[in-house]
Formats: structure tokens, sequence, C-alpha cells
């Protein structure tokens, strides 16, 4: 994430260019070492550059080198910072928004461990706590060039960062996907078929147990794939109805057929969308998987109270993980 003049908040746009220059390495200097990003707004992510920047004691682009941690009995309070941030930032926050530093501005830092409280077991808003930059991270930040730095790629290398942790990514063992011989798709633009694309490139490979791939629609060609014979000998409904799902696949190993509808803007398997598709399939001679998909989290918060029980959701940005609208089918810790 680079703050530009496109996207730059007036509290930013008003800043020296020095100053806005240092605000943007900082911003490089997290995200290289696994702070997460996504969902935090321009000014979000500027608060937290300069907080980060006022705990290492960081003025300007030539002071990196000069970074302090725990180790030099730096330790600043959430006033402190604020007071820093003010006197050399060009801001005027409130003394009074000192709990925001903490639940908000070095929040992650903290639970990436680049930041330390220096009074430990105390009290969340113990007003007494200090907050220092971690010695192990300390090492590698003052090592930092605009281009080409590469220290942080060997620190990490053996560390599990917070975006990791965050996204809790699977070692999952992928599987092929079968299309018919011969037999290519080509998506026209779009959303919807993007997802599309993502289902069969992303989500079959993971949980499809070697499917083969039935059928495709495409919001342009309507029909991208359609294997009638082989339907036809699972029994599925009449292929010409209109209520086909977006990717139907079948797995010989499990015996099952999935009905996944990509949802873009409408269309998620809501209890009257399976009930119908209940109604349609009770001729079927395989055990059926239900699964709405999508491309993000953003778009399934849309349609979270339109999800039908018994269904599975999966969303493209994250995925090696399903959301089982299941009751306690799947209850338990896990392991």
């Amino acid at each position: 994430m680079h703050i530009t003049a496109d996207n730059a908040t007036d509290e930013f746009k008003h800043k020296p260019e020095p100053i806005q220059d240092l605000i943007n390495q900082a911003l490089a200097i997290l995200h290289a070492l696994g702070i997460p990003f996504a969902g935090l707004s321009v000014r979000r992510l500027e608060r937290m550059a300069m907080a980060f920047l006022a705990v290492a004691d960081v003025k300007s682009a030539q002071e990196w080198l000069l970074l302090k941690d725990s180790n030099d009995k730096r330790s600043l309070r959430t006033r402190d910072i604020i007071t820093y941030i003010n006197q050399y930032f060009n801001e005027h926050i409130s003394s009074g928004s000192y709990d925001d530093i903490r639940r908000k501005d070095l929040v992650l830092l903290v639970a990436a461990s680049i930041v330390s409280n220096t009074i430990l077991d105390s009290a969340r808003n113990n007003p007494q706590r200090g907050y220092a930059i971690n010695p192990e991270f300390a090492d590698v930040i003052r090592t930092y060039q605009p281009s080409n730095w590469q220290e942080p790629k060997r620190f990490l290398e053996h560390r599990i960062t917070l975006i990791d942790q965050l996204h809790a990514a699977r070692d999952i063992a992928k599987t092929t996907v079968t299309l018919p011989t011969g037999q290519t798709l080509s998506f026209s633009p779009g959303e919807h078929n993007l997802l599309q694309k993502a289902i069969i490139e992303e989500f079959l490979p993971r949980y499809g147990y070697n499917a083969e791939i039935l059928y495709v629609g495409d919001t342009a060609k309507k029909l991208l794939l359609l294997e009638t014979e082989k339907l036809q000998s699972l029994r599925f409904f009449e292929l010409a109805h209109g209520e086909l799902p977006d990717v139907i696949a079948y797995s010989e190993e499990r015996n099952w057929l999935y009905l996944i509808e990509a949802v873009h803007s409408s269309g998620p398997i809501s209890p009257m969308r399976l009930l119908t598709l209940k109604r349609l399939t009770a001729s079927c001679t395989v055990e059926i998987v239900y699964i709405t998909a999508f491309l993000n989290k953003d778009t399934f918060r849309r349609f979270i109270t339109d999800i039908a029980w018994e269904t599975e959701v999966w969303i493209a940005t994250d995925p090696d993980h399903l959301i089982h609208f299941n009751g306690d089918k799947f209850l338990g810790p896990y392991k």
C-alpha cells in the first residue's frame, strides 16, 4: 500500500513531502514484515505508520539506521506517542484519543511482535504502559533501503507472519480437475465469470476429490460446457430446465455431485433455491453438495442472511476455508 495523491487523506496532503515519503517508507517496512493492510482505511494506515515512527523515534528518512528499540531504554506511553506525532508529523490529534493509539494504531504491530509492551502483565488500560520496538525486528528495520530491500525475506523465512496467522492458510493437497477430452474453457469478461474460473482452478482442486466438470455456464454465452450423457446417467433433472446452477461437477471418488452458484450480484443458494434444487434432483443417484461461491467477504456479507442451512460457502479470497451452514454437523474442536 502506497499513499498517493489519488488516495491521500486531507491530513496527508497537508504534510510536507519529506513526511509523506517517510510515512510511505514506514508502510513499506510494515508490509514487508507481514502486517496485513486489507480492510484498513488510508487514514488508519497513516495513523499506524506514524505511531510506529514515534515508537521507533524516526523523524526523517535518514534516521532508519538510528532507530531505537527496547534495549535503548526507550518506552513511549500512548499520550507520549500523540505528543510525538503532533510535534513531528504535522498532526493535531487530541490528547484524549490516547486509547485509539492502543486499540487501533498499535494493535497489529503488537500482535505481530514488532512493537512490545515495556510493562509486562500490566492492565491494557494502564496509563503507564509503554511501547517499544522489539530488538529482533529493530535489527532488520535498521537495514531498510527504499529499493531492493531483501533482509525481511531472510528474517521471515522461518517465521509465521501476522498476515499468515490471520489468513490461517492451510497446506491442502490439491487434486486434478477433469475437463472432457480436448475441451478448453474461455470465459467472457466480467466478475461473475472470473469467479467461475476461480471455482474451477481453486475450489475444485482443493475440495473436489478429482472432480469431473459436467456443466459450466457463462454470462454472455450462457453455455460453455455441458456433458449431457454423464448428467443423464446420474439421473440429473431435465437439462433444458432454466434452474441449472453455474457450475456442476462430479466426484466419482466420493460419489458427490457439486451444485455451485457463483454469486456476484444475485443468486445465492437461498432456502427457496435449495428447496427447488432438491425437488429437481430428487431422482439423482448421487449425494449432492450445495455450494454458494463469492469473490470476496464484502460480497458474502451482502448475502449472508440469504444463505440456506445445509449448504456450504466458499470465498475466493480465502480459498483454503469453507463456511458450513450445517448446524452441529461440524461441531468440535480443531486439532
